[in-house]
């Protein structure tokens, strides 16, 4: 039997906001083992174009995530909730091998199973090329800190 990982469905707005917030964290923490916790050992995705089933295989796709997106930070933000599904929002800047910034942007559909595990993630992700001078999001790597501006106080 796999553990649980509060807050469990069903969502009410402030533990669907803990569940977000606690989602992007985990991402902040670039921890592949850590993040493919939060996951259900079967569990179901669509990443971009990419579909991935279970730990092992999201495991190693962050592996390689975090390898090719160098100094990432991610801000999500809830859009949505019901039962035992939540929408977000997000966007998160990364540089790649060469300098380039960049701001990805995306939407993702989460379902939980009743031990609060995601069951599903469904995410759609753009990519804009940016100037340094751009960037938006500044905090030493790791968890965004509880003063950062999240997405609707930056504008995006």
């Amino acid at each position: 039997m796999e553990e649980e990982n509060p807050p469990l469905p069903p969502f009410d707005r402030g533990s669907a906001i803990r569940k977000v917030r606690a989602a992007e964290d985990g991402w902040n923490s670039r921890d592949p083992s850590r993040v493919a916790l939060a996951y259900s050992t079967d569990s179901i995705w669509r990443n971009r174009d990419m579909f991935l089933a279970g730990r092992d295989e999201i495991r190693t796709f962050l592996n390689q995530k975090w390898e090719r997106e160098q100094e990432y930070r991610l801000i999500k933000e809830l859009w949505a909730f019901s039962g035992s599904r939540i929408a977000v929002r997000f966007a998160y800047e990364w540089h790649d091998d060469a300098g380039q910034w960049w701001r990805s942007y995306g939407n993702e559909n989460w379902e939980f199973e009743s031990n609060g595990l995601m069951a599903r993630r469904l995410a759609s992700i753009n990519d804009l090329p940016i100037d340094l001078a751009d960037r938006l999001f500044f905090w030493p790597q790791g968890s965004r800190p509880d003063d950062h501006p999240g997405l609707s106080e930056l504008g995006l």
